[in-house]
């Protein structure tokens, strides 16, 4: 495994560390499938994460990682599982229950998923304003704190079309953190973006997960980019569970599929 020059310049990146057994379980789902009409896309599917984790979702395009976090969102039901989220049965709950623990959940959209009608600084208090239970100055503090927690201290006044496509994905960060989430989802935070920022983004996710030990699961296909946010790895392949690990258990397989994701992005043949 290379040595990240990253990891010695950003104090507050960890290494990867595998599963944390310490830890309670923040994310398990169990045989998991679903199916859209002849086509299987998650095939009894098993996998959790414990709190504190930063976790890579990785796989081929259409291997089922956007399914897999619109139905741990509530937002899609599988045809057959188990989903326990933030110690809910999530499959048992009401509508206005999912809703309570989604209030819970950070979720980063792909395509930035802003309201091109409102500033900046209304995109970020709009999950806060809807939870309720805020006097205005303190949504005002809190967005003003969570948007310079993401270099973007000065941007609350503008609106989304002034801003760049990385400038965006912050934007986006800053409002999935707004309410403290304990989970957070990333869907293909980085996609569209130059080498430079999309290693900027990876860095503001583990330092905003270092900050509030959040669990966060990253989606990504820039598996080389990610390394230093990420202390394990799931690999969906064909629908399943194909690997989950460490970096390390990742470069060391012999695995020809795990090969190809892994060492091929280091470099490595």
């Amino acid at each position: 495994m290379r040595d990240d020059p990253m990891a010695h310049a950003l104090p507050w990146l960890k290494p990867a560390l595998g599963r944390l057994p310490e830890k309670p379980v923040v994310l398990r789902v169990s045989g998991l499938t679903k199916w859209f009409g002849d086509v299987c896309v998650l095939d009894r599917v098993d996998f959790e994460m414990r709190e504190g984790e930063v976790v890579g979702l990785i796989g081929p395009g259409g291997a089922g990682k956007t399914v897999f976090v619109k139905i741990c969102c509530g937002l899609m039901d599988p045809d057959g599982g188990q989903i326990e989220i933030l110690g809910e049965n999530l499959l048992e709950l009401k509508e206005k229950q999912r809703q309570r623990l989604r209030e819970r959940i950070g979720l980063v959209f792909q395509n930035y998923a802003l309201f091109d009608f409102m500033t900046v600084g209304d995109n970020v208090a709009f999950p806060m304003k809807q939870r309720g239970g805020a006097t205005l100055a303190e949504i005002e503090a809190k967005v003003q704190e969570r948007l310079t927690e993401v270099d973007l201290p000065k941007v609350r006044h503008l609106m989304p079309n002034e801003l760049s496509g990385g400038m965006k994905k912050r934007v986006g960060l800053a409002r999935a953190n707004i309410n403290d989430p304990e989970l957070i989802f990333f869907d293909d935070p980085t996609a569209g973006l130059d080498p430079v920022t999309s290693s900027k983004i990876f860095n503001l996710i583990r330092k905003t997960q270092a900050h509030r030990n959040s669990t966060c699961l990253v989606i990504s296909h820039d598996i080389d980019r990610m390394r230093p946010a990420c202390d394990r790895y799931i690999l969906l392949y064909e629908a399943r569970v194909h690997f989950a690990g460490t970096e390390a258990e990742a470069m060391a397989a012999t695995d020809p599929i795990v090969r190809e994701f892994f060492r091929k992005e280091a470099g490595l043949k």
